[in-house]
């Protein structure tokens, strides 16, 4: 097995669920060196991940031995150490989202096909067992012809928990740019491209208060939608629903809901690997429905683990970077849609 060498760039806390995968539960993966602009930062997971490269980003670009470079900055971030890694020949793969922007995806995917480069984006949550499953039940036909599906993300934001959540609440953040791309990705994984979206959004408080432990009692001014409802028409003739919302105190909505002709299936959350997944048929009422299949545990690190594995074999992963642009796009057209008031075609496909 050939092992791809990675130049992780941000050691924030997203970093410690892949650099454990990378390290311990992959076998072509080696993490090769790390960067940071927080010195303390990068000093702390050299040490406690025995990684002993501490590059500057430009000592990567720079680097032969580097495969890769994981981008997991924060999403402002994304766009520029991207395309800086793609125009040094170095192959790409992000945490979500892709960019700000689908003329920024859009650019980034271009570069990765004019070099002849593999370009990846985050989330990698529906390689898991359980979306996995619920392509599967979908391809063999339990729930028949698709016709609609429902998504919901609702809660009231991550500044309770988050140690500096002050970039959900401006832009490239909000609820549909950062909690958006797993149920985005889910939905075109198991129904394909949509074509069409509309949008309507709200902004219920322009300041929010942080209770979490180490920022606790700051304001935050509230810089995005933070409450986005957006219909889609998908390729293949069905119609969706999606809610994200950081304004919402509770519910009892279901993640994910398709239905078809022959039945109703139920997804788990998509921003996990694992879940319960609930199966309506003509003739049964929601029944649970078993999973053997791999990946249940929290197996952040498996997109960029297929990519290294397409560089060797020439092949497209299935976290391509034109599934990743589609979703921003859609994302974007959600806002644009609610303030021109009025239905967005999407122009992008996979």
């Amino acid at each position: 097995m050939v092992k791809g060498n990675i130049g992780i760039v941000g050691c924030g806390a997203i970093s410690h669920i892949y650099i454990t995968n990378l390290i311990n539960m992959f076998d072509n993966t080696n993490v090769y060196a790390i960067c940071d602009l927080d010195d303390l930062k990068t000093k702390a997971v050299s040490e406690k991940y025995g990684i002993n490269n501490i590059m500057t980003f430009d000592e990567m670009l720079k680097d032969e031995k580097i495969d890769l470079i994981l981008n997991l900055t924060t999403p402002n971030a994304h766009y520029s150490i991207c395309k800086a890694t793609l125009l040094a020949g170095k192959h790409a793969y992000v945490e979500k989202p892709l960019s700000l922007t689908y003329e920024q995806a859009n650019e980034l995917v271009s570069i990765a096909t004019s070099k002849n480069l593999l370009l990846g984006s985050a989330p990698d949550t529906f390689l898991g067992a359980a979306i996995t499953k619920c392509q599967q039940l979908i391809s063999d036909g339990y729930i028949g012809e698709p016709i609609a599906t429902t998504a919901y993300m609702m809660c009231h934001g991550h500044e309770s928990w988050h140690p500096s959540p002050d970039f959900y609440y401006q832009p490239g953040g909000g609820p549909m740019f950062d909690m958006g791309p797993y149920y985005l990705t889910a939905l075109i994984n198991l129904l394909g491209p949509v074509n069409q979206v509309m949008g309507m959004t709200k902004k219920t408080f322009k300041k929010r208060t942080i209770t979490s432990k180490e920022k606790n009692g700051e304001i935050i001014d509230v810089n995005v939608m933070t409450h986005v409802n957006g219909l889609m028409s998908f390729e293949n003739g069905a119609i969706g629903n999606i809610i994200m919302s950081f304004d919402v105190w509770g519910h009892h909505l279901p993640c994910i809901e398709i239905h078809g002709t022959k039945g109703s299936l139920q997804v788990p959350d998509p921003n996990g690997f694992d879940g319960e997944i609930l199966l309506k048929t003509e003739q049964d009422d929601f029944k649970k429905i078993d999973n053997p299949l791999p990946y249940k545990e929290n197996s952040r690190g498996i997109g960029v683990s297929e990519l290294i594995n397409c560089i060797e074999k020439g092949t497209i992963p299935k976290c391509d970077g034109h599934k990743a642009a589609h979703v921003v796009e859609l994302m974007e057209s959600f806002h644009k849609s609610a303030i021109e008031k009025k239905a967005i075609i999407i122009n992008s496909t996979f």
